[in-house]
């Protein structure tokens, strides 16, 4: 499980502090794959961000008790200047993962060739999404944590990845922030919404989206506070 406690998080602005969650407190429950559903600028891809750690809360406590995964899609998962080799090297000592098992299995999932042994600031932003798919799948971690990915690949790699992911869901869970609307149905069975600060949980998908509708319907509310 993951648990926010009474997270607040909040941005500074020109015209004062945007606030994203306002003493949130939510369970995300073991067995579950989750989808996370806000508009643009809604703090999805910083809740994200907090689940994994990667960026803390202002107030409030973040609680897991499962391995998770660095979020899938976070450019700054990778140093520029390392190799991709390198890089995944470094992934793996983090999260407790043998070092030369991690690396042989990007190597042959990723197709980079060559550019695996070149520094990361050398690669397109497609090989940027290979590198980062192949060294999250490269770990067996509790729940993966995916923002926003856009398609990787050609239509071959893109089932690749497909298949790879389903093969993991079999074990793990999946937090999943996306505005495509299928990939939820596809992937979840329970969804969120993130909306005005607030980040309500539903237990089926159904619910959250019609939630969400309403709230896309209704005039938006003051969400920046004077410093």
């Amino acid at each position: 499980m993951i648990a926010l406690e009474g997270v607040v998080k909040t941005y500074k602005t020109a015209s004062g502090r945007r606030l994203l969650l306002d003493h949130t407190t939510v369970d995300f429950p073991s067995g579950h794959n989750i989808g996370i559903l806000g508009a643009n600028g809604s703090g999805k891809s910083t809740l994200i961000r907090l689940l994994a750690g990667s960026e803390m809360p202002d107030r409030g406590a973040i609680r897991r008790d499962v391995l998770v995964s660095f979020p899938l899609g976070f450019g700054g998962t990778f140093h520029g200047a390392l190799s991709g080799r390198e890089n995944v090297a470094f992934i793996a000592r983090v999260y407790g993962a043998g070092v030369r098992q991690t690396t042989d299995f990007v190597d042959e999932f990723a197709e980079l060739g060559d550019y695996f042994e070149m520094p990361v600031n050398t690669y397109s932003a497609g090989m940027r999404a290979r590198l980062a798919f192949g060294a999250c799948l490269a770990i067996d971690f509790d729940v993966y944590l995916i923002d926003e990915i856009t398609e990787i690949g050609d239509e071959r790699f893109r089932r690749k990845c497909a298949a790879a992911f389903r093969e993991r869901l079999r074990r793990s869970d999946v937090i999943l922030a996306t505005h495509n609307h299928h990939t939820i149905r596809q992937y979840c069975d329970r969804a969120a919404v993130l909306a005005g600060g607030r980040l309500q949980l539903f237990d089926d998908v159904a619910s959250a989206f019609q939630y969400y509708r309403r709230t896309l319907a209704e005039p938006p509310s003051c969400d920046s506070r004077p410093d």
